[in-house]
């Protein structure tokens, strides 16, 4: 099954090799060339040429700006041949943007499966992550196979919008463990105690987490180069927000750790991975 992929970011590029690395064929487009150095794969020059070379087409882009841009835009996606092709949009969207995508896509003969990922550069090389899926029953049991290869669990949850919510839902968690991390890291320095051993401690007691295993030696290290981006984590607590205002309920905690990823972006650290929240509190620390 020849697969299309576009979007060839940290994350996207860590699944097309994935894919690669399982011998599907690959055909691939990113709007900034060089991106696809190292991939076993071909390179289309515009989306609408990855549709009509490719069986299934990956979308992994930042927002929903992107990916409207791409399925809608000058030699986009749907401008290609898309009749009864499978389009799996691993991007995170906007809860209400989502909807619109299964719809127009539809209109052009294609199925639209929304399928946010949770996890990020290295479960993603390995076929780890954990892969939501809103959108045709059938479209998505046709796939099963490819997307067990890029992930270890897969949740169907059909209506339109949904694996988004999930999406959003769990990025305040994750957001908000990384905070509650790295502050504690931080404060623990300030008050005499050795960051190594309050990691080691942490890891052992109330800090135990995937989040805190999967940063501990970007925390000790302060090596903050991108798995997961500051940007990319503020603009999911952004949609959640608005989720959370278009539904008239309190988000207490997200609405506070969305401020300290706002913070991140406005001190420039907004490409840098988002445990680089760390640096926030150093700061605070150090004024």
């Amino acid at each position: 099954m020849k697969a299309g992929f576009i979007g060839l970011g940290h994350l996207g590029k860590a699944i097309a090799g994935r894919l690669a690395e399982r011998e599907y064929p690959l055909v691939v487009w990113n709007r900034t060339a060089g991106r696809a150095a190292g991939l076993q794969c071909s390179e289309a020059d515009s989306p609408g040429a990855v549709a009509g070379q490719a069986e299934i087409v990956f979308l992994c882009l930042f927002d929903s700006q992107a990916v409207r841009q791409v399925l809608t835009g000058g030699q986009g996606l749907l401008s290609g041949n898309v009749a009864g092709k499978i389009i799996i949009d691993l991007t995170t969207n906007h809860f209400a943007d989502v909807v619109s995508f299964h719809a127009i896509c539809k209109a052009a003969g294609a199925f639209y499966l929304e399928a946010p990922v949770l996890g990020s550069v290295v479960p993603a090389a390995q076929g780890n992550l954990t892969v939501l899926v809103s959108g045709d029953r059938s479209a998505c049991e046709r796939i099963r196979p490819v997307l067990e290869d890029i992930g270890k669990n897969i949740f169907f949850l059909e209506k339109p919008g949904l694996a988004t919510r999930m999406k959003l839902i769990n990025n305040m968690v994750l957001g908000s463990f990384m905070a509650a991390i790295a502050e504690a890291v931080s404060f623990a320095e300030q008050v005499g105690l050795d960051k190594k051993e309050v990691v080691e401690i942490l890891s052992v007691g109330g800090g135990n987490s995937l989040v805190l295993n999967a940063k501990k030696a970007k925390l000790l290290e302060e090596d903050f180069s991108t798995h997961f981006s500051n940007a990319l984590m503020y603009k999911d607590l952004h949609c959640l927000m608005d989720l959370a205002y278009s539904e008239k309920k309190p988000l207490f905690t997200a609405a506070v750790i969305k401020e300290f990823y706002a913070q991140a972006v406005d001190h420039g650290l907004g490409q840098e991975d988002f445990s680089a929240i760390y640096r926030i509190f150093n700061k605070k620390r150090e004024e």
